[in-house]
């Protein structure tokens, strides 16, 4: 499972009811035994952009791209999409490493 890092905003309810949602969402999984993995936004858009200057359209045209059977998917969606990308890119990259 993965999750993409957090920014604190200037709105301290905003910020509380983010990590609320975040610590949710990190829990479900790790009590199924799984790891979690986290990830800043840069490091999702350069997976799936390749830069981490990307914009939200910009990743949504490229998770279409990429996984076309995902149709046109919103914006959060593709962001969800685009942190799976970038977990699988992590993975297989700690694999290569291993392997070396």
């Amino acid at each position: 499972a993965a999750i993409e890092e957090t920014f604190v905003t200037a709105n301290g309810q905003s910020t509380l009811k983010l990590g609320h949602a975040r610590a949710a969402a990190m829990l479900a999984p790790a009590r199924a035994g799984l790891t979690v993995g986290e990830y800043a936004a840069t490091v999702v858009k350069k997976a799936v952009v390749g830069t981490g200057a990307a914009d939200k359209t910009q990743v949504a045209f490229m998770i279409a791209r990429l996984l076309p059977t995902a149709g046109s998917p919103t914006a959060d969606a593709a962001d969800a999409l685009a942190v799976a990308i970038a977990h699988a890119h992590a993975r297989k990259s700690r694999r290569l490493g291993q392997a070396a």
